[in-house]
């Protein structure tokens, strides 16, 4: 099987396509001078993207990581993300507080989707 690496870098890429499964890095919200709610409605649309990109959705979405600088904010994420998935197709999902790589970064998001 050949891979498929979606906007590659020198250090990582954004994905990559395997078989039937696109693994994607930890997205990013754009703008973090923002509030939870903003950061995890951008971070979400990310993935939209990028799974577009390598040809899946969200209803394909087999797991979830989710870091969040703050647990405090975990009922303001998932406000976001329930209104986001897709009900009867949610994926696996693990959530933990991790100190992330910019100060006002809120959240980070990892998926696996199958295509």
């Amino acid at each position: 099987m050949t891979l498929k690496r979606i906007d590659p870098g020198p250090r990582m890429s954004e994905a990559v396509v395997k078989g039937n499964r696109i693994h994607c890095s930890g997205m990013i919200p754009e703008d973090t001078s923002r509030d939870i709610t903003s950061q995890v409605e951008q971070t979400l649309a990310e993935i939209d993207s990028l799974l577009a990109k390598g040809g899946s959705d969200k209803m394909k979405i087999l797991s979830a990581v989710i870091w969040l600088a703050d647990i405090s904010d975990f009922a303001a994420m998932n406000a976001v993300w329930d209104a986001w998935v897709v009900p009867g197709q949610t994926p696996a999902r693990a959530t933990v507080q991790a100190k992330l790589t910019d100060p006002k970064m809120k959240i980070e998001i990892m998926v696996v989707a199958a295509i």
